[in-house]
């Protein structure tokens, strides 16, 4: 149990909070919270912070209840309300963290709202920042001047995948030539973990004026069990294509994977496409935009707790926690 820290869980990241409190040992601190009529908020802590180790996790995805915006607010007002009632240490832990895919200029005087929202959580004097499978691991660590730990997901869907492999080959792909690295460390875990040989495979993509085009394929699926590997699905559109690519190239099965499930738009029907046998997904993110049934048929879910649990334990320090 961590004696002398404190573990909050804003809004809806208050079930992976629980979650994580609990393989600690231990149960989240007391907070308030207010939503006042004109969109402004309150939060603020309950439980005393003078002298702990705090830990805040907020997922910063939009909900039914507030936007991105709001609740990337919401963190950094509760990160400072912390730091001013006199916490030794704050560390901000976003499972998913918003504004994460603009990491570079695509276009003359684009924004880099990667370093913008960095700067932000640097400016509540935090400790240490904690996300899990950024959308760029090298912009992510270049944008803070903050200690920060990247966590991955990739072992534990690994071995919740392994069970649902049978004697058939099995290939890692990429959906697109952006995600190779990602793919291709998640094909050496899944190795590992089943002891086998595991191919690669890759699919074009091109984006132009937000048309989506590219049927170009690398790797042989013929009579496998496809893994399309991704950080995150937003409409499912791009999980959808591929797996429609490949079972059109032999493959026998094909399974999507990834960390985070904003499933805005068409999710609903790209999830439930006849090409993918199921969608597998953490819990970074609450699946409320779909429908019960593709959640029940469709989906499995491979909780993020254990990582934050054990990124809690690295960083809070034996004689400042225990």
């Amino acid at each position: 149990m961590l004696k002398k820290a404190r573990l909050f869980a804003l809004g809806a990241s208050r079930p992976l909070g629980e979650k994580s409190a609990a393989l600690l040992g231990s149960a989240l601190s007391a907070h308030e919270e207010r939503r006042f009529e004109d969109g402004e908020h309150k939060f603020r802590p309950i439980d005393p912070v003078r002298g702990a180790d705090v830990f805040v996790i907020h997922s910063l995805f939009a909900d039914a209840a507030a936007t991105a915006n709001d609740k990337l607010c919401e963190l950094l007002f509760f990160l400072g309300a912390v730091r001013d009632a006199g916490a030794a240490r704050v560390s901000a832990i976003a499972p998913y963290l918003a504004y994460g895919r603009k990491d570079r200029r695509t276009n003359p005087q684009d924004p880099l709202t990667a370093r913008y929202v960095a700067q932000l959580l640097e400016a509540m004097v935090i400790d240490a920042v904690v996300t899990i499978d950024a959308h760029n691991l090298s912009a992510f660590e270049n944008a803070f001047r903050r200690p920060v730990l990247h966590l991955e997901a990739r072992v534990q869907m690994a071995e919740r995948l392994a069970p649902r492999l049978g004697a058939a080959p099995v290939v890692v792909a990429s959906p697109d030539p952006g995600g190779v690295k990602r793919a291709q460390l998640f094909r050496e875990t899944l190795e590992k973990t089943l002891g086998r040989p595991v191919e690669f495979a890759l699919l074009e993509k091109r984006r132009a004026g937000g048309v989506v085009s590219g049927d170009l394929m690398a790797g042989n699926v013929g009579g496998a069990d496809v893994l399309i590997v991704d950080d995150l699905i937003s409409t499912g559109g791009t999980m959808a294509r591929a797996a429609r690519a490949f079972r059109g190239a032999g493959a026998n099965r094909v399974f999507s994977v990834a960390t985070h499930g904003l499933f805005v738009g068409d999710a609903c029907a790209a999830l439930a496409d006849s090409a993918i046998e199921k969608t597998f997904i953490t819990d970074t993110i609450a699946p409320y935009r779909l429908t019960d049934a593709v959640i029940k048929d469709r989906l499995e879910i491979v909780s993020a707790a254990p990582l934050i649990a054990g990124a809690i334990r690295a960083l809070c320090c034996d004689e400042q926690c225990r």
